[in-house]
């Protein structure tokens, strides 16, 4: 306000001279002032005109300033607007360089599993090791130690980038691809190594699912999960309708990059997801989801008598919901199996801390007689359904853009403290239980793949959104199993009981 009032005494005084002063303070005679009026303020404790009087006659030297220093004072003053002008062209031309360079976060994740085979017999000794008489391994596993770069690229681009360096030898490509975003009707469209849509438990992250291994049939059925090939993704307006489909090549090139074989040897795959129950005010406390998946594949149907370096044959098997050596149920390569089909059923039920979710999973083969089996069409099926129940009252959050679950987020995170007045304070996180009760058949006509069922008891402790120790016990058993070690058809196949342990510690960022 005082630059400003000085302003006003320069344009108006008399003085020309740089020795001429003007008097800030002081007497203020009224033949050499200048009063500045405002206009009357109808009402209020400032009711009435404003005078506001500069004297630019010489005065108190304290109160006084030169013309030179004025000049000086207001060429600085100029110079500082023309700077913070520049400055701010400069920021709003560094905010549109940024806008047209692609962008990316990192993030990852730590599993740590520990299995214990706490019972065995000669049957279950002989699909693990091959020797009825040497027993499964007790062991500790890195299951993953991912790292993903993820981003957006100008022009409505995104891209990511996964590894797993699970066994730091051998890293593994998880997802890998690009994509475009923002198309009509709320799609993205992607091209590269990702999930084939069909299985919940295995398009749900396996940061936020409630046991430590998959359900024998979603790990069945889609081995893996992801293949190289082109999907569209997309939403309705309200979120209440997901839809997935595209198509992939066959086999599995998360190890090596690298695909071999006809391209026809792919398959179409498509999901259809649907939340009609959400309900809003509990912030999604309570949701009811549903979805029907499917799939259409060709393989080859020489197997292993060609000479043909790739895995794009029809197979089917898996690990006992436990990270064994082998796979126990294992259908062995198909050899004559020309196309397979699947559908597959899915639903979620929560109501507050209570979850029910069930999916069944039918498998359709088609082959011609070839290396001793008698080409008969196969039929293969699983299920799962799981009880889980949060004794601390959170809830497993739906993604409805999706259709799969999302992240649980503790009511308080599990920490230990001492405080300022003395004595520890402490929070305990969250905690679930669950059970589960899976089925799997992979026998039909001359093929033994396995048949049998599994209970699978479990709790999660939530010490904070990002971290958690899982405790899952498998007890189940199996028959008519042994296919996957034999290029023939068995005459009678092998049946066992098993007893596991296991605990897995995670965290991600």
């Amino acid at each position: 306000m005082s630059f400003l009032v000085a302003l006003s005494a320069c344009l108006t005084g008399a003085a020309a001279n740089a020795e001429e002063t003007f008097e800030l303070f002081g007497p203020q005679p009224s033949d050499n002032r200048i009063a500045l009026l405002s206009d009357d303020i109808d009402d209020g404790p400032l009711a009435g005109p404003i005078d506001t009087e500069i004297d630019t006659t010489a005065g108190n030297a304290n109160s006084t300033v030169s013309r030179e220093d004025y000049d000086a004072l207001v060429e600085r003053f100029e110079s500082l607007e023309e700077s913070w002008s520049k400055h701010q062209d400069d920021l709003k031309a560094d905010s549109e360089a940024k806008k047209k360079k692609p962008i990316g976060k990192l993030n990852g994740r730590v599993h740590l599993d520990n299995w214990s085979f706490l019972e065995e017999d000669p049957g279950v000794n002989y699909l693990e090791t091959g020797d009825p008489n040497q027993d499964p391994q007790d062991r500790w596993d890195f299951r993953r130690i991912r790292l993903t770069w993820s981003g957006d690229v100008p022009g409505s681009m995104l891209y990511r980038i996964s590894i797993d360096f699970n066994n730091p030898s051998s890293a593994e490509m998880k997802d890998v691809y690009l994509g475009f975003k923002n198309l009509p009707y709320n799609q993205q469209f992607l091209i590269g190594n990702q999930k084939r849509p069909i299985g919940l438990d295995h398009l749900n992250s396996s940061r936020h699912n409630v046991f430590i291994e998959r359900p024998l049939a979603v790990e069945t059925f889609n081995e893996d999960a992801r293949r190289l090939g082109a999907c569209m993704y997309g939403y309705n307006d309200s979120e209440s309708v997901h839809w997935r489909y595209g198509a992939f090549l066959l086999e599995n090139i998360s190890q090596d990059g690298r695909f071999r074989g006809d391209y026809d040897e792919a398959g179409l795959y498509g999901r259809l997801s649907t939340s009609p129950w959400y309900d809003e005010i509990s912030g999604g406390r309570g949701y009811y989801h549903f979805a029907v998946a499917g799939s259409a594949n060709t393989t080859d149907a020489d197997g292993t008598i060609d000479n043909d370096d790739n895995s794009n044959e029809a197979r089917f098997r898996t690990r006992p919901l436990a990270r064994s050596s082998s796979r126990w149920w294992d259908t062995g390569r198909l050899l004559g199996a020309e196309t397979y089909q699947q559908l597959a059923f899915e639903s979620m039920l929560n109501i507050g801390a209570f979850q029910l979710t069930g999916e069944y999973i039918n498998t359709w083969v088609q082959r011609n007689p070839l290396g001793g089996f008698n080409g008969e069409d196969l039929h293969f099926q699983g299920a799962y359904l799981f009880a889980n129940y949060f004794l601390t009252g959170e809830h497993v959050p739906l993604k409805r853009r999706t259709g799969t679950i999302d992240r649980v987020k503790p009511f308080e995170n599990f920490f230990i403290v001492d405080r300022c007045c003395g004595g520890t304070g402490t929070g305990w996180g969250a905690l679930s239980v669950g059970v589960r009760a899976d089925y799997l058949d992979l026998s039909d006509s001359d093929i033994m793949g396995g048949e049998g069922h599994a209970i699978t008891l479990s709790s999660n402790w939530y010490w904070t959104a990002y971290s958690k120790l899982q405790t899952n016990l498998v007890v189940g058993e199996i028959e008519d199993a042994g296919q996957g070690r034999s290029n023939v058809p068995l005459a009678q196949g092998v049946a066992g009981d098993f007893t596991i342990l296991g605990f897995r510690y995670m965290i991600d960022f």
